[in-house]
């Protein structure tokens, strides 16, 4: 590891970033060295300027991309090398406002039967059973479950945030199930030989099931996030309600739901044993 790559790292830690967005923001300063073949601190403002127009014109990255990109650099260049260049208030990617891709419940069981591997299929149902993002839903542990209250504890969300979801019946009964036969010491729930499973092994799993299913939707981990949401709110919960279930800072963000689904009219504890309850094993 370079020294300025150790700086900032180092930077970034005392900023309080999470170990994700770390390795998320160095990542695009490593892709920047590599475009000019040399050393980042030695790239002028005016080829980051280039930097940028060659990734939103020739690579077409998207909006979240271009704005990854942004944050990740600046960073750098602000933080770390202590420069302060007009470029990082010129680049605006314009966000698009596409909905997002949102699977019925019958689709969601298809592709979930489909997942072969039991440790991936627990935790895919887990994720869309209680809305979590990928990241929250790999790093799960046993004592984030208390089954008596029918809770699970999201430790270190977006944000830095703890919150609690609840957790259906079914899911915990399978679960239960799930975690019996395994046979380890592991404080994770779901366990691999250096720790937890990866985000990027169980993404590949889930697009795999969809694949061979019939579904024919560009569906990802994050589609079963959004859903649950959209399932709870055609079942009748309210928006706030959805908005601390996601963790979502604003109801601006979990609004966007309501452009998806019809009249709601029901409570949160029969919708979800409701919405779960034929989820098989």
């Amino acid at each position: 590891m370079t020294k300025l790559r150790q700086r900032m790292m180092e930077d970034l830690q005392l900023a309080g970033y999470s170990p994700r967005t770390v390795e998320s923001y160095i990542d695009t300063v490593r892709v920047l060295a590599e475009y000019y073949h040399r050393s980042p601190d030695l790239i002028t403002e005016d080829e980051i300027r280039r930097f940028f127009l060659y990734m939103i014109n020739e690579r077409k990255v998207s909006a979240s991309s271009v704005t990854v990109y942004l944050c990740g650099i600046k960073f750098f260049f602000e933080v770390t090398l202590k420069r302060t260049w007009k470029i990082f208030d010129m680049v605006r990617p314009v966000r698009s406002k596409k909905l997002p891709v949102v699977l019925s419940q019958e689709e969601v069981r298809t592709i979930l039967m489909l997942v072969l591997n039991p440790v991936y299929r627990m935790a895919l149902t887990l994720i869309y059973a209680c809305g979590l993002r990928i990241s929250e839903g790999v790093r799960l542990t046993r004592t984030d479950v208390d089954g008596k209250r029918n809770l699970l504890r999201v430790r270190n969300g977006k944000g830095g945030k703890d919150r609690y979801v609840h957790l259906p019946d079914r899911p915990l009964e399978l679960l239960r199930a799930y975690y019996k036969p395994l046979g380890t010491d592991s404080a994770f729930l779901f366990p691999h030989k250096d720790g937890h499973i990866k985000a990027d092994t169980l993404q590949v799993a889930f697009r795999t099931a969809v694949r061979k299913s019939s579904v024919g939707k560009p569906a990802t981990v994050h589609t079963l996030r959004h859903s649950y949401a959209t399932h709870l709110l055609e079942n009748g919960e309210n928006l706030s309600t959805i908005k601390e279930l996601l963790g979502h800072s604003s109801i601006a963000t979990t609004d966007i739901y309501t452009h998806m689904t019809g009249k709601v009219n029901t409570r949160l504890h029969v919708n979800l044993n409701g919405i779960m309850s034929d989820l098989q094993p």
